[in-house]
This record gives structure tokens, C-alpha cells and sequence, in this order.
């Protein structure tokens, strides 16, 4: 680890993600059109179309832009529910033990063994396709092993001398966790956000791919399903299919770059 800094692959990924927000944020800053804007379909990339149009007439760059910020959406929105509900459960099971515990990881245990990809295909062909469905599904599927690292690192924080302090001194345990284990879980919690965010994406994209997406907004997934479905792969369209498919593995990368600097970074516990 350079301790003047982050190492150089983090650094990238930092740059990588940082302009994959500002697409999101500012996507008209990058394309002139607007993504309901109709042209010949299934016109080859040139100086007016970088990446050409689709099958009815959408300029297919600006379909990419403004797709930024729906597979973004469904990544971090995701991670905060599933870092919201293992912070919550790891917390009170590490934080309580005894009989809480044995039953928030027992019940951790069977969501554990749940087999993920079949369930949440069943749940997105289920419920009535949506984009914040799909982010719910997603995001509540996906805790478990936040929950066990929190429980994991708040066992050993509560034997600590200002925590064991704080009880002695009357505080409530919820003034305890809010303020003196909270605060110190920072480097676990932050690498597994970034992870959620980024296995929530490839998620998105594989059951979008699959068609159980939202066809209403156009995420990467959605724009790689939609090439297979009308013809993008037929007509050998590459500029269709494969520019959403590089956006999506450069964007896991960088998320999971950022959240290894997280997990390789000093890990110590803050005493307050």
C-alpha cells in the first residue's frame, strides 16, 4: 500500500467511476440528443451517430449515457437496503449475543442457503416489472454476509475499554452502538457496500438480458437485450450489443477496485 496515497489501480478505478457518475448526473453534457429522438433505424456508426441508431431510430450513444444512471441507480440503491438490513441484523445479533443472536444468525443462516439467482428470477417474473421492484428484490436478497462481518467486528468492539466504559456509565445500548460501534465499523462495512453495488449491477444485467427487466427505462442490461431481441446480433451490430457490455464490466471493476482500497486499508479501532 503507497502511504502517500492509493495504490495506481485504485486511483483508475476512482477516475472510471467518477466519469460513469458524471454520465449519470449530466448526461446531456455528453450527447445532443435526447433519448426519445427518433432517426433512420438501423443506421451504422458515423460523425452524427457515434454508435449508430437502433431498430427504431434512437441514437444509440445516447441511449448509453442515459442508461448510466439506471444501472447506477439499481447498484448503489441496492447496496444501501442490503447494507442497511446487515448493518441493523449484525449489529443487534453482535451487540446483544446470547438467545438475539442465535436467532438473527439462525435466521441469517437459512437466507444464506437460499439458492439467490433462481428466487430472484421468480420474484422478478412474479411481481410486475419495475425498476425499483427490481431494486427492492435485489437489495433484500443480498445482507447476509454484511451481516455477518458486522456481527463479526461488533463482538470484538463491545470488549473494548470505552465501550464497557459507556455501560458502566448508564448509556442506553442504542446511544452505544450509534456512537461508539457504528462509527468503528467503517472499513468492513465500506468494501462490502461497494461489492453489493457491484454484484447488484451484474444482476440487473443478467436478468435484464433474459427479459425481466423494465423495458420502460433503458439500462445497460436493457440495451443488450433488447440488441439480441431485435436483430443487433443478427446484423452483427457490435456497436449496439458490445458498448453497453464494456460500460458494465468497467463500471464492476471500478466499484470493486475502490472497495478493495477500502478492505486493504488501515483497519483500526477509533477510541473516543
Amino acid at each position: 500500500m503507497n502511504k502517500k496515497g492509493l495504490p495506481s489501480l485504485n486511483r483508475y478505478g476512482i477516475i472510471l467511476l467518477f466519469v460513469f457518475l458524471c454520465m449519470a448526473l449530466i448526461p446531456s453534457f455528453f450527447s445532443q440528443y435526447d433519448p426519445d429522438e427518433r432517426f433512420m433505424a438501423y443506421e451504422d456508426p458515423s460523425s452524427k451517430h457515434l454508435l449508430g441508431t437502433n431498430d427504431i431510430g434512437n441514437d444509440i450513444f445516447t441511449e448509453l449515457i442515459y442508461g448510466t444512471r439506471i444501472s447506477l441507480t439499481v447498484g448503489f440503491a441496492s447496496a444501501i437496503i442490503a447494507t442497511f438490513i446487515g448493518l441493523v441484523i449484525g449489529l443487534t445479533s453482535g451487540y446483544y449475543r446470547g438467545n438475539v443472536d442465535e436467532i438473527l444468525m439462525g435466521f441469517t443462516d437459512v437466507v444464506l442457503m437460499i439458492p439467490k439467482i433462481p428466487l430472484i428470477i421468480i420474484l422478478a417474473a412474479f411481481l410486475r416489472p419495475g425498476i425499483w421492484i427490481l431494486i427492492l428484490v435485489l437489495g433484500v436478497l443480498s445482507w447476509e454476509s454484511i451481516a455477518r462481518v458486522v456481527r463479526s467486528k461488533t463482538l470484538q468492539i463491545r470488549e473494548t475499554g470505552f465501550v464497557m466504559s459507556a455501560r458502566c456509565m448508564g448509556f442506553s445500548p442504542f446511544h452505544i452502538m450509534s456512537s461508539d460501534i457504528i462509527p468503528n465499523l467503517t472499513h468492513v462495512v465500506a468494501p462490502k457496500f461497494m461489492l453489493a453495488t457491484a454484484a447488484a449491477m451484474i444482476s440487473e444485467a443478467s436478468l435484464s438480458f433474459i427479459g425481466l427487466g423494465d423495458p420502460s427505462v433503458k439500462s445497460w442490461g436493457v440495451m443488450i437485450s433488447f440488441a439480441f431481441t431485435k436483430g443487433g446480433f443478427i446484423r452483427e451490430m457490435w456497436w449496439w450489443y458490445l458498448p453497453p457490455g464494456i460500460c458494465i464490466t468497467l463500471a464492476v471493476i471500478s466499484i470493486a477496485l475502490i472497495g478493495f482500497s477500502f478492505e486493504k486499508g488501515k483497519q483500526t479501532v477509533k477510541i473516543e
